[in-house]
């Protein structure tokens, strides 16, 4: 590598992972002129709290950055990688302007479903309710200004089996979603290498995330967290909207309510739930929603 190089790439990993497999990712998809930026958290670190690891990677970035001045930056992050490069840009707007893209890689933007179901009371229980914070609206105020990709795992039901799908989607992001790839194997796949290399060079590649209204009051009910679409099909329609679409509703043995918005021609676009403390919440929502939209 050359003295100065062309760009700087941050590959950060997850929950329950070390570095190494996001090393071979950057070594993939990076020139031999870049610099590779991949902090190891550390497995056990990764179970515990979220913000002693915001801070390591903020210390990283801000060493690299002081050093290198002039130079553009690359972001890549895989799952709880991607929240916490999320947390450190919302700290450091004046680093947007060097940041020539972002990609978050099976990354619960929306909230972990799994963070939720572990930890339901938000109590702290290890990193699971760091995980399940919603973080839609830091990422879209990144994503309106720095370029955004988000890529998905789909092994069916809207799900990579570890996240759903619709909780990595992001406003003014590109969204790309992936069949058959699995939440670990999306840390180092060629696909994702190919589609990140695709994005570099054109950032207008997937399809551009815009939710409509129906969908953003969903995403603002207090405890709302992305779910899968498993249970579409077991939801009952509550009422039709003007467009011709359906808001549906399910509540599992458990008592956790689930909603989902349908398109007109049956097809889910959006599953979501909220735990006991929010069922309220989400009575009025859908109240709210009913006048608002319903003929």
């Amino acid at each position: 590598m050359p003295d100065t190089p062309d760009f700087l790439l941050f590959s950060q990993h997850g929950w329950a992972d070390d570095n190494r497999a996001m090393i071979d990712l950057a070594q993939h998809v990076a020139s031999d002129s870049a610099l590779i930026i991949a902090p190891n958290l550390g497995y056990i670190e990764t179970w515990l709290r979220i913000e002693p690891l915001i801070h390591v990677v903020e210390s990283v970035a801000t060493q690299q950055l002081k050093q290198y001045p002039d130079t553009p930056i690359r972001i890549l992050g895989h799952s709880m990688g991607g929240l916490i490069w999320l947390e450190v840009l919302d700290r450091h707007p004046e680093w947007w302007q060097r940041i020539h893209s972002l990609v978050l890689i099976a990354s619960p933007v929306g909230g972990a479903d799994l963070g939720r179901l572990i930890d339901p009371l938000g109590i702290g229980l290890g990193i699971a309710r760091d995980l399940g914070v919603n973080r839609k609206a830091i990422a879209a105020r990144v994503a309106a200004k720095i370029p955004t990709l988000t890529i998905a795992g789909d092994l069916g039901g809207g799900t990579d089996g570890t996240v759903p799908v619709g909780c990595t989607q992001v406003q003014h992001a590109q969204f790309i979603c992936l069949e058959k790839l699995s939440h670990p194997a999306m840390r180092c796949h060629e696909r994702v290498a190919a589609i990140i290399r695709d994005f570099w060079e054109d950032f207008s590649i997937g399809e551009a995330i815009a939710f409509d209204e129906v969908i953003r009051r969903l995403y603002d009910t207090p405890g709302m967290t992305d779910g899968q679409w498993r249970d579409f099909d077991q939801a009952k329609v509550l009422f039709h909207l003007q467009n011709g679409g359906t808001v549906r509703y399910w509540m599992n043995p458990f008592g956790i309510k689930h909603v989902f918005v349908a398109s007109p021609d049956g097809t889910c676009l959006y599953a979501g739930f909220v735990g006991w403390l929010h069922s309220a919440d989400l009575r009025d929502a859908l109240e709210e929603i009913r006048q608002d939209y319903a003929p």
